[in-house]
């Protein structure tokens, strides 16, 4: 199987901790070049740091900026002309009643989980086409085919992500270009993790594992796994469809769910 990435220019946005951290370093360890992404360039400092010793066959380099704005994307053309790998996994969440989400927020969402992807792939698609290879993956989630009550607007930007990533696909067919998307199910990122050490009142050793487990046994009680997925187990998925053996999978959305969801389609 050629899983190998030496010489391909990867793109990770929101990958300074949790699942788009792992996911670069697992892009490293196949030999991409990576460019790591996130608001501030302490935080992603750090985080090259500690890829090149975990992943020192991957070669990380900075790309600083709020993908979630125009200028944010348009900096990024700057310092990366040019990719053959794009993931785009920045994006937030938050769980709020919806008679309680205004219209402000249903806007930052949009902007966060959906079109800093659209500027992004906007930029660096075409240049793909052109070159004849390329890879594009929206890290979504289960939460796109079922929504959350607790967080409608969340649920609502990743449906909207596989209507874009399928869109895309059907855009760049023929040309060597995949398009893909990735729905994780409920996973242990940093941020679940905060939340959680919060809602134990802010223990210094937290049972995240404990507590993992007793989230999804009472939120997510369709998991198949009954735990918390780690990042690590996305990143694998991610990997796989950033690398040549993937060439024949595209316009797809594929579940790493840890089988939340039911149906079998």
């Amino acid at each position: 199987m050629d899983m190998d990435l030496t010489g391909r220019r990867a793109l990770v946005t929101g990958s300074t901790a949790g699942i788009g951290y792992a996911i670069a370093r697992a892009l490293g360890d196949l030999g991409a070049s990576v460019a790591v992404n996130g608001r501030t360039a302490e935080r992603v400092a750090a985080a090259i740091e500690t890829l090149s010793r975990e992943a020192p066959k991957g070669r990380f380099t900075a790309a600083v900026g709020d993908v979630a704005t125009a200028s944010g994307a348009e900096a990024l053309r700057s310092a990366l002309p040019d990719l053959d790998i794009l993931v785009n996994n920045a994006g937030i969440f938050e769980p709020k009643p919806f008679f309680e989400i205004p219209d402000e927020d249903w806007r930052r969402f949009f902007e966060v989980n959906v079109l800093s992807g659209v500027r992004l792939a906007r930029i660096y698609a075409a240049g793909m086409q052109a070159r004849g290879w390329g890879r594009v993956v929206f890290v979504s989630s289960e939460s796109a085919v079922q929504i959350p009550v607790e967080m409608v607007h969340y649920g609502m930007t990743k449906t909207a992500q596989l209507a874009v990533a399928r869109g895309l696909a059907e855009t760049v067919s023929g040309s060597g270009v995949t398009v893909n998307t990735v729905l994780p199910g409920p996973t242990l990122s940093e941020g679940v993790a905060t939340f959680m050490t919060q809602m134990a009142g802010g223990a210094s050793d937290p049972n995240l594992d404990a507590m993992g487990r007793a989230f999804v046994k009472e939120h997510r009680p369709t998991s198949l796994l009954g735990r918390l997925i780690a990042p690590e187990e996305i990143a694998s998925l991610v990997a796989y469809l950033c690398s040549p053996a993937a060439s024949a999978t595209s316009g797809a959305a594929l579940r790493v769910d840890g089988g939340v969801v039911r149906s079998i389609l």
